[in-house]
């Protein structure tokens, strides 16, 4: 009995998507309107295999990262099929097969008995694209970063250009990239929800990257055939590819850095007050989940309560420690006298030259100077705020 064969189409990731590296920006581009046959320009050339009809955010991520991003499978061809025949000639298989086999090259996550997950410190089970990203992260990482950081340009690019990626700096950033991009990937296809709630949505939400993927599949009223699909496939995986490669370049060129000017901020801070209690950045950053995930790792003591820094006019700000990473409440706000007061009243009332503001809140106040600024904070440390204000220090 002859088995019936099931859609298949392919493309040349090459030529789907084509990145000229002869230019800097390395743009993506997409062909629009043909298929072509990449093993007659080269016979050697890799085959990358996952499911046709509709496809999902998970296994379009799966194969951008594997033909665009690494050695083995750059520029392979995909081939979209359900028939187990056709798929058993790929070189590597995602998101279908019902097989997770490391060596044989077979990355499906829909076996009943699957529950992988990306290390111990995460409970959400891996999708095609986790599960990709498990084993071939950090080589995708480091070639997004050796190839396409001149595409962001930021104030401190001479200063990343003399200190060159090293291990530890590339486990951090495959760490960051997965909490921050792909774990949401596989959560959403594995179909777990983002809160334990049964409350009703207040509002639609549809901009998230799966639902932009899942909007290039051909809708109910347009043609569609294996060439169609294919195509649209190619226009999702340059959706996923851009998401993710801005979500590398933005930790690797903005929050680590910010990562580094925390961690010099927490080794230096008895130089800045004996207690320790009081920080100073020396540039302005996005400070607290960093603050949060080092007082984690290494339990800090006492507790800091106070950040100093520079705004853009040149005077300084002392911003009061929010008590978790996305809390309003304070460890210890600034004095209550002082709240809602400004410029010389505000001097004179707390004896400091040069203040120019403390929020009504408590949460943050400024001065022209440095000195103005830390010598708020000292006096702010030594106040004790009544019952009714933010202090947890005692």
């Amino acid at each position: 009995m002859n088995k019936r064969k099931l859609p298949v189409s392919s493309v040349c990731a090459g030529e789907q998507i084509e990145c000229d590296r002869a230019f800097k920006k390395q743009r993506l581009a997409i062909a629009d309107d043909k298929q072509t046959d990449c093993t007659s320009a080269n016979a050697n050339i890799k085959t990358i295999g996952t499911h046709s009809g509709t496809f999902h955010c998970d296994e379009v991520l799966a194969c951008y990262m594997l033909s665009q991003h690494t050695k083995d499978y750059r520029n392979a061809k995909i081939v979209r099929s359900r028939d187990s025949d056709v798929l058993s000639t790929a070189d590597i298989v995602v998101d279908v097969g019902s097989e997770f086999d490391l060596k044989g090259n077979k990355f499906d996550h829909h076996q009943r008995e699957f529950n992988q997950q990306f290390s111990e410190e995460y409970a959400t089970k891996l999708s095609s694209a986790g599960l990709i990203y498990k084993y071939f992260g950090k080589e995708i990482v480091r070639d997004i970063i050796e190839n396409r950081c001149d595409d962001v340009h930021t104030n401190n690019d001479e200063e990343m250009k003399n200190a060159p990626l090293t291990e530890d700096m590339l486990e951090v950033v495959y760490n960051k990239v997965y909490a921050s991009l792909i774990e949401s990937v596989d959560a959403i296809d594995n179909g777990i929800k983002q809160y334990d709630t049964e409350t009703q949505a207040r509002y639609l939400q549809r901009t998230d990257l799966g639902s932009r993927v899942s909007g290039l599949n051909a809708w109910w009223n347009q043609a569609s055939d294996d060439d169609i699909q294919m195509r649209q496939f190619g226009k999702a995986m340059r959706v996923t590819g851009e998401a993710l490669v801005d979500c590398v370049l933005w930790i690797y060129k903005s929050w680590l850095p910010a990562r580094n000017i925390v961690d010099a901020a927490l080794r230096q801070r008895h130089e800045v007050h004996s207690s320790g209690q009081i920080l100073r950045l020396s540039t302005y950053c996005p400070w607290v989940e960093h603050f949060y995930q080092m007082h984690e790792a290494n339990a800090l003591e006492p507790m800091p309560v106070y950040v100093l820094f520079a705004d853009t006019s040149g005077q300084w700000r002392i911003r009061a420690v929010p008590d978790g990473v996305a809390s309003f409440g304070l460890i210890k706000a600034l004095p209550n006298p002082w709240r809602g007061k400004r410029d010389t009243e505000l001097s004179e009332l707390c004896g400091v030259d040069g203040c120019v503001f403390v929020h009504s809140s408590g949460f943050i106040g400024g001065n022209k100077t440095y000195d103005g600024a830390l010598k708020m904070a000292e006096l702010a440390l030594q106040y004790q705020n009544d019952g009714n204000t933010a202090d947890k220090t005692k």
